[in-house]
């Protein structure tokens, strides 16, 4: 079974993924983002999958368009609450598509928050056009190339984050990239992104997770039409807030604690980990 894709995909590693695209109109259709960060794609697809997202939603399940919002808002408030108390004076995004996070946090906090936007270079290239044409680029605000699974050398986190102020507080966010990996990327991310936040005064990790366990019928098909929908599989992790925060400590972060993203949709869970 395939959904009716209205034109064809790029493939590649740096390909940019409908999930990218759909994303960035339900941030601007919810008055989150600037217009500019918003595709022609990303409106299309968010047509295509409306009827599912309709019936899902009438019968009691989820709706990718709700549980995008929570997991949003959740993160936007964690990270809020860590810069406004000082912890945080720089931020990586990695795997930022179109959110519109950085746009926003440049808004507000000007030069004394340093934001990075990161990404594979096709959607680098495209979210870095985007940023120019609103005027939101800068020293502190840009975007570069990366890729979450390099452990050294160019593009990857340790190159990115060496230009960085070693004195000022980083956090790491990922919204919406570790239900694309198995078990072994993710925990290998992890490793990654703990060891960098370790040479900063104050490390925040900020990311969704899906849990694993079991599932009502309603989730499961929820999951396998987001599969149908992306075109590759989608990955549940742990069983447990307790088993996650384990991983994360056991990864080298110091504390871990997962917070419920949405009361309707309990296994979707929002991570907040810290190094000291």
């Amino acid at each position: 079974m395939r959904l009716p894709i209205p034109f064809p995909l790029r493939r590649g590693p740096d390909a940019i993924s409908p999930t990218a695209h759909y994303t960035g109109h339900v941030w601007v259709r919810n008055g989150l983002s600037h217009p500019e960060l918003a595709t022609l794609e990303g409106r299309l697809f968010f047509d295509v999958l409306e009827p599912a997202m309709t019936v899902s939603g009438v019968v009691g399940g989820p709706t990718l368009e709700r549980l995008l919002l929570a997991r949003h808002r959740l993160i936007d408030e964690l990270l809020t609450a860590a810069i406004d108390d000082g912890r945080v004076g720089q931020v990586i995004e990695i795997a930022c598509g179109m959110s519109p996070r950085g746009w926003r946090f440049a808004e507000r906090y000007g030069d004394s928050v340093t934001y990075v936007e990161a990404d594979l270079p096709a959607m680098a290239a495209r979210k870095r056009r985007a940023l120019e044409k609103i005027g939101s680029l800068g020293d502190a605000h840009k975007v570069v190339e990366l890729d979450a699974l390099k452990d050294r050398g160019p593009n990857s986190l340790a190159a990115v984050a060496s230009t960085l102020d070693r004195d000022r507080g980083l956090a790491i966010v990922t919204e919406g990239l570790l239900t694309y990996f198995p078990d072994d990327d993710v925990l290998g991310m992890w490793r990654r992104f703990a060891r960098e936040l370790r040479r900063f005064s104050a490390g925040l990790y900020l990311a969704d997770l899906r849990l694993g366990g079991t599932q009502r019928p309603l989730d499961r098909g929820f999951v396998a039409l987001l599969s149908l929908f992306v075109q590759r599989s989608v990955h549940a992790h742990f069983t447990s807030e307790e088993a996650g925060a384990e991983a994360l400590r056991a990864a080298g972060f110091d504390e871990a604690r997962l917070h419920s993203a949405d009361p309707g949709a309990s296994r979707i869970h929002i991570l907040e980990a810290t190094t000291r």
